[in-house]
């Protein structure tokens, strides 16, 4: 039966529609109800008050979120803030999904009409299969899920991507048409728009170019070449020309208005844009007034697209409001244009640079501009630029990073002896092939089509992150046996196996994709190229990223999902010789849809946020963990983003003044941290402005000057070598090796006066320890270099004189602790500064503890996100944190036992299980020391059971890991370790406790494994 164009278009958009209805249930019922680690927190908030978040900038992504926001201000009810950002990145991916399904629907039909087949049943049945099938896997993929039930740009960005290039196959079909330009146009105007979410969305432009080209000219080599770089031209000309080059030369003019002229500020920016706009305009009525087509349409599709991009203007309009919430401050054109270039990141090498272990020739310097009072003021030398020996240059370096630990990471990787230059084609190539794109590209990409291990960040180790496929054979070799496994890796929600169908169906796709349609074929071949391994070259990742980077490929992913699609046509037509069209078309869409279903049951409960709100609770005990007015430090991303959140969308703590160390390194995050937001004062500091401003005491290095006659055991005030720092004297500068000066500081040992009374008197610490107090705290910095943010810290300690309370989070590290620990006081999540010396460490940790005030915190004041209530996903970030939280619980309940209070520290021992139950947070490791306490405290069947558990855990690893082949053991060691240290624990606890049987029979298994004392882990 043949079947009309109109019916067809009809059954073609009902069935999309169902097929976007399906992906938006399915991230609907699965997105997180509040904030997610990473840039979830600082996204969701600035899109409730448009604020200003990282450079470059997302500004129309969270102008539409504001817009969504606006439900929850309706509804009086600021927890629905994070549901609707979240709720809109659902929507945008299902919306992706729906031009998906369009997209691979007409290539479909493009394909089969090459065969001059008629409109019947079994075509319309093979493309509509065709469309569901590649529609569903990509919905039910790995990467492109995880984006999509969040507030980030991805699936934002994945949006602007799909419907860019949908709507360019629909001018494709019309562009002989006499208004067919409308659709390009439009095109180059979504291109503007989705620079204001990310520049991921300008990598499709490339195969927009072999579209137009393949449909208006017969194909040559050269006209291929030509349109190649003509591809890579447009895209240089928005990402190089409109996004930085033009705001560049906007600043020349902006410093001749106002330093040489003396107009105000953005005067000669705004004089650039009219000029800009007037020559824009007057190009299209010349090039329209002469019939100029081409150039006439080119120049409307450039203005379209700086039309787009003019969403940028939000961002310097918030920043000169102030925010709480402003990173970079980019409320003039300078710091503006610096922060649209990602200045603040650095520059990665791309076609030529240096390697690892180059050495510096000399140092070049550049002037920078930053705002002053009424003019511009230019920093001479500001900007250093590190010349290296040409000897220790190369093209295409891969292999770049000075930084040690990633230096280490490229020498093991390679095999790399001694501190030579590395081999270009031997280690270089071979790093990239590998390393960039064989771990960080490749592996993502089997993650979504073959299957994935585990969600623990691996970095090349066989049992962690790796792709695995559920057949042994093909797994075996590269991550070990997968029979067997022991029970906590058998259960990780994270492990997903797909047995290679949908990779294989999307081979087929690709096979008669190319057999049936070469220049469709290569189009579509040049968007995955462009949106995967060309991003994998630039981006030129150094090793030991901080998380997984697989969101980054997700326009890959989406390409080959088209494949996956067409693969039910290679199917269809496998079978229709033997049973007719219609037949094969129905059996290939039944056997297709079964990929998605394979893929859906597996990836399900690792990607269901919903009824998860750990992020969101975990930056609540922060914020409990401090007094009232504090100052609380923090450092990543996951310390800092998540307390944003807690207090800028649901004004929780707005008392504490959050201060992330990382940004603190930079003069605009001081200047922001002297501003009151909310209910937080601003810093008191002595250093000005000007003494911090960018290029001046970015570090200060140590240096003993003899003519100062400071002997070597005298501790010298804090705020007085806070003043002798500040002071611009030429005789507080020292020379250093590139020839130029820099401030010092002429001793390591300081010392911060206290006035007992007055930390009584405010609460810092209880008259019942006044005993305790010293009368000046003393330490030595145990620095040779302070950064700018070190120099921060210890001014505000020096002026603060014990009146606000002062905080670190327990997951800043050490190095920002500037050797202030022994007076630390553990209050929770948190180390508080206080004039007590821990003269006593019971637990060989950091920090004395109140443990009145941390049992308050602890059992009282923090909430669990759930994980006591229901079984949740934890991936293992979030596990992470919460072995810090059964830490927490672990050192107050010693503490608590030190004190003879063993009654309160089995509650907290219970507390510890209830809310940190082994079906959320697996037992590891980490466990020994709640059984240790709780046979400390006489609680022995309590610790008992606890410890049957891990001695169940570990043996059964150790089964495993055992069991391995040399080399893979070898690879283990450290897990193996692990297991005979916590077994050996056992034994050694269970002996104490007069547990002789169950220790007898660790004993035995410990001997069964290793004849070896274990090392600690």
């Amino acid at each position: 039966m043949e079947i009309s164009v109109k019916r067809f278009n009809l059954i073609n958009n009902v069935t999309g529609w169902v097929v976007f209805a399906i992906a938006a249930f399915t991230y609907l019922a699965t997105i997180e109800p509040t904030t997610s680690l990473w840039d979830t927190g600082e996204f969701i908030s600035a899109s409730y008050k448009l604020q200003v978040v990282h450079s470059p900038g997302a500004p129309f992504f969270l102008m539409l979120n504001r817009m969504f926001t606006l439900v929850a201000d309706i509804m009086g009810d600021k927890s629905l803030v994070p549901v609707m950002v979240n709720a809109s990145s659902a929507l945008a991916s299902a919306f992706s999904i729906l031009f998906l399904f369009w997209t691979i629907t007409a290539i479909a039909w493009r394909l089969l009409a090459k065969d001059k087949i008629q409109l019947s049943q079994g075509t319309l049945i093979a493309i509509m299969g065709a469309g569901i099938v590649g529609g569903l896997a990509y919905t039910w993929s790995d990467s492109f899920w995880f984006s999509a039930v969040e507030g980030e740009v991805y699936a934002l960005s994945s949006f602007f991507t799909a419907i860019v290039f949908w709507l360019m196959l629909k001018w494709e079909r019309r562009a002989y048409e006499k208004h067919s330009v409308r659709w390009l146009i439009f095109i180059a105007y979504l291109v503007g728009l989705a620079i204001g979410v990310h520049l991921l969305g300008l990598l499709v432009i490339p195969a927009l170019a072999y579209i137009y080209y393949f449909r208006l000219y017969k194909p040559s080599v050269k006209g291929i070449i030509i349109t190649g770089l003509f591809g890579l031209v447009a895209l240089g000309v928005i990402q190089i020309g409109v996004i930085q080059l033009i705001p560049t030369i906007a600043s020349k003019v902006e410093l001749v208005f106002v330093n040489s002229m003396g107009l105000p500020f953005w005067s000669g920016a705004v004089f650039f844009f009219v000029i800009l706009t007037g020559a824009l305009a007057y190009g299209l009525y010349y090039t329209r007034k002469k019939e100029m087509v081409a150039l006439h349409n080119a120049l409307i599709a450039l203005t379209v697209v700086m039309i787009g991009y003019t969403s940028n203007v939000m961002v310097v309009i918030r920043s000169a409001a102030n925010p709480p919430i402003d990173m970079g401050d980019p409320e003039d054109v300078f710091s503006f244009i610096s922060y649209l270039k990602r200045e603040q990141y650095g520059e990665l090498p791309l076609v030529r640079g240096p390697w690892y272990n180059a050495g510096v020739r000399e140092y070049d310097y550049e002037d920078e501009y930053f705002k002053g009072d009424d003019e511009y003021v230019v920093v001479p030398d500001n900007k250093v630029i590190p010349q290296y020996n040409e000897a220790d240059m190369t093209v295409f370096p891969r292999m770049w990073s000075p930084q040690q630990h990633h230096a280490n990471f490229y020498k093991n990787w390679s095999q790399i002896q001694g501190d030579r230059k590395p081999n270009f084609i031997k280690e270089n190539l071979h790093f990239f092939f590998t390393y960039q794109m064989g771990h960080m590209y490749w592996r993502y990409f089997a993650w979504n089509f073959i299957g994935r291990q585990n969600d623990i960040q691996g970095h090349g180790e066989f049992n962690n992150g790796n792709w695995i496929s559920g057949i042994e054979f093909m797994d075996k070799g590269r991550v070990g046996p997968q029979k067997d496994l022991p029970y906590n890796m058998k259960t990780d929600k994270g492990r997903n196996l797909y047995f290679f169908l949908p990779f294989i169906l999307g081979l087929l796709g690709m096979a008669y994709h190319y057999s049936r349609d070469k220049h469709s074929f290569a189009v579509v071949l040049i968007f995955f190229v462009m949106t995967g391994i060309a991003i994998g070259v630039y981006l030129n990742m150094p090793p030991l990223q901080p998380r997984e980077r697989d969101y980054a490929f997700v326009g890959s992913f989406y390409v080959f999902a088209i494949w996956i699609g067409l693969g039910v046509l290679f199917i269809a037509d496998l079978l229709r010789k033997r049973t007719g069209w219609a037949p094969a078309a129905l059996i290939a869409s039944v056997l297709g849809i079964l990929v998605p279903i394979q893929m859906v049951s597996q990836t399900w409960d690792d990607h269901d946020r919903s009824g998860r709100f750990t992020s969101r609770d975990y930056a609540n005990n922060y914020l409990q963990s401090c007094a009232q007015d504090a100052v609380l430090f923090t450092n990543g991303d996951n310390d800092t983003y998540p307390v944003w959140f807690d207090q800028e969308v649901l004004g929780i703590r707005t008392d504490v003044r959050v201060i992330n160390l990382s940004l603190l390194n930079t003069s605009w995050y001081v200047h922001q941290m002297r501003q009151d937001f909310n209910e937080s004062k601003g810093l008191k500091l002595s250093f000005t402005p000007d003494q911090l401003r960018q290029g001046t005491r970015d570090y200060v290095i140590h240096y003993e000057n003899p003519q100062l006659g400071i002997a070597k055991d005298r501790y010298v005030d804090l705020k007085q070598m806070i003043e002798f720092i500040a002071d611009d004297n030429p005789k507080t500068m020292v020379p250093v090796a590139s020839g130029k000066s820099i401030y010092y500081f002429p001793t390591k040992k300081v010392s911060v006066p206290v006035n007992k009374q007055k930390v009584i008197d405010n609460g810092t610490v209880p008259a019942e320890l006044a005993d305790k107090i010293v009368s000046s705290m003393q330490w030595d910095l145990g620095k040779n270099t302070l950064m700018k943010n070190d120099l921060v810290v210890l001014d505000l300690i020096a002026t603060n004189d014990w009146e606000r309370p002062i905080y670190f989070a327990i997951t800043t590290g050490s190095d920002a602790y500037i050797n202030m620990t022994d007076y630390f006081q553990l209050e929770g999540l948190t180390y508080r500064l206080v004039p007590i010396k821990n003269e006593q460490n019971y637990d060989q940790q950091t920090g004395r503890i109140n443990t009145d005030l941390m049992y308050d915190n602890v059992m009282n004041k923090f909430q669990w996100g759930r994980l006591d209530e229901e079984e949740l996903y934890v991936d293992n970030v979030l596990e992470r944190q919460c072995v810090n939280l059964r830490n927490v619980f672990a050192r107050l309940a010693r503490a608590l036992i030190v004190e003879n209070k063993n009654e309160r520290a089995i509650e907290v021992l219970d507390r510890s299980l209830e809310v940190l139950p082994e079906r959320n947070v697996p037992y590891d490791v980490f466990m020994i020391p709640i059984v240790e306490l709780y046979y400390t405290a006489d609680a022995e069947e309590k610790g008992q059971e606890v410890a049957e558990r891990l001695h169940f855990i570990y043996t059964d690893e150790l089964n495993y890991l055992m069991a391995l082949d040399p080399g893979k053991r070898q690879e283990a060691q450290e897990d193996i370790q692990r297991n005979l240290y916590g077994l050996r624990s056992l034994v050694r606890m269970a002996q104490d406790a007069g547990q002789t049987a169950f220790a007898e029979r660790m004993q035995a298994d410990l001997d069964r494994y290793s004849g070896t004392t274990p090392s600690l882990p």
